[in-house]
């Protein structure tokens, strides 16, 4: 039920007191389908359904692909483990949001046993995908494509590792059945000789199909239409499923609702070459209640990578989701069962000024991304701001506050005897000038540690103005934080 299983695994309070805590009230519901187990106190999940399909209860599937093999689907599930791929380009040096239910649906089938594969786009990635593109992609370097991949396959690993370490039920296996698998498809194009691509491979596809791709339609019909290296994307794509069916007998391909018309055409040449049944699922692009997408393209962009959003913005984000939202996103974005996110809602109701719901979602995410100590940090950040408990900000070192305060100002100050808050003030450039800095000092809209300064005398004080790890942090108005490094 709850997912902040790290912590309840290293606190030394009972578990029943820890339950409380979080979830602020006076008793918890445990469903007679949840058992607390182990003598660490650890609360355990069931593994998720053999059918996949059954996902679908959470929200989980766009469409699938046959969309009349779902009884065929079914059957293959719950008779023997498959193998499900999900594929990954190197855009950018980090995932985003909209990945992460990707993600998700690749641990779901890890949960399930069955084994997951990511596929890393180090080729597919210099040739960009056109879907859900108005305009051609720049072309990116390969230098650039290198560590991006790299900076890709570290995060992939770290939350399969994170979600093992704090989210696994070991009631059976003390680690997945089968660990997910990372491949790069430039490693099989960069041998393959192009002549011997298109005489074997591109006699199987046709243009009648490929030029009705929504992602080629959409784009013939703009003025900068689409160039040859684009639409050949969708039998680079094709091409891979085939490729990983061959090596690892891979007959399923989860993707983003945009990745459609990719899938379609590796169903199509695998019909073709291969004479197998293969199948498709796609997951809803994840969109605010505005319909705006959560993903890197809507300019809104949550990042997994903690240099570009901190473990305290991601948990923000998901704590600042409107009421209307957190119930999908919690079939979506957790492992809570559908009956305990129902009783959750219900206490979510009684008291929605709490939050409950969306603590609880942000604790899961980012517990999943970032791992037990992501979620600390950002439970002390959020306490420091906005509970006025700065002492767990005396552990950080000033990167990590400015990193976790969303690119605050880091200032380097030597410290003096007697310097008052105005000087401090004005050495960390919190205001353009001292009349901007003694008015809105003494009007209440200057914070040091959180805490409301209208003084302009007052002296900088050891142990009061200065955190004992050497920061003192300013606030100007809500949102503007500066991180004083105090130099000696």
């Amino acid at each position: 039920m709850l997912s902040v299983v790290c912590r309840l695994k290293h606190s030394t309070l009972p578990v029943k007191t820890q339950l409380e805590r979080m979830f602020a009230h006076k008793f918890v519901k445990i469903h007679k389908n949840l058992k607390i187990l182990n003598d660490a106190g650890i609360i355990k999940r069931f593994y998720s359904k053999k059918n996949l399909l059954a996902l679908s209860e959470r929200g989980f599937f766009q469409d699938l692909f046959p969309d009349t093999a779902g009884p065929q689907m079914t059957k293959m599930f719950e008779k023997s483990p498959q193998t499900i791929y999900a594929g990954f380009d190197p855009t950018a040096d980090s995932l985003h949001i909209g990945n992460l239910l990707v993600i998700m649906g690749l641990l779901h089938c890890q949960r399930a046993g069955h084994q997951p594969i990511a596929l890393l786009g180090g080729a597919t990635g210099l040739i960009g995908d056109p879907s859900g593109r108005k305009t051609e992609r720049s072309q990116l370097q390969e230098a650039i494509v290198e560590n991006n991949l790299a900076s890709i396959r570290q995060q992939l690993e770290k939350i399969f590792q994170n979600h093992q370490d704090c989210l696994w039920d070991d009631r059976k296996y003390k680690t997945p059945r089968c660990p997910l698998i990372i491949v790069n498809n430039a490693d099989w194009y960069r041998n393959l000789n192009i002549i011997d691509f298109i005489s074997n491979t591109g006699r199987h596809f046709r243009l009648g199909q490929m030029l009705s791709r929504s992602s080629v339609q959409s784009r013939l019909e703009t003025e900068g239409g689409m160039s040859f290296t684009e639409f050949t994307y969708q039998t680079f794509q094709a091409y891979d499923w085939l490729h990983l069916l061959r090596t690892y007998n891979c007959r399923f391909q989860l993707g983003g609702s945009d990745q459609m018309g990719n899938l379609m055409s590796g169903h199509e040449l695998i019909s073709r070459a291969e004479k197998k049944d293969v199948f498709g699922l796609t997951l809803p692009i994840v969109t605010n209640e505005e319909g705006d997408k959560f993903g890197k393209s809507a300019g809104n962009a949550v990042w997994l990578d903690d240099r570009k959003t901190s473990a305290f913005s991601l948990y923000q984000f998901f704590v600042r989701r409107p009421d209307s939202e957190v119930e999908k996103l919690l079939k979506l974005f957790t492992f809570i069962p559908l009956n305990e996110i129902e009783y959750l809602m219900q206490e979510h109701q009684k008291e929605p000024e709490k939050r409950k719901a969306q603590t609880m979602l942000a604790e899961d995410v980012t517990l999943l991304v970032h791992g037990e100590k992501g979620l600390k940090q950002a439970e002390t950040v959020t306490n420091a701001l906005y509970h006025g408990n700065v002492d767990g900000l005396a552990e950080l070192n000033p990167q990590e506050v400015q990193q976790t305060l969303s690119g605050a100002t880091l200032v380097d100050i030597l410290a003096e005897p007697e310097m008052t808050m105005l000087k401090l003030a004005m050495q960390a450039k919190c205001f353009p000038t001292e009349s901007d800095a003694t008015r809105i000092i003494s009007a209440g809209g200057f914070y040091v540690n959180q805490k409301r300064c209208q003084n302009i005398s007052e002296v900088i004080t050891n142990g009061v103005h200065v955190l004992k790890n050497g920061i003192t942090i300013l606030r100007v108005g809500k949102r503007n934080f500066y991180v004083v490094r105090w130099l000696k």
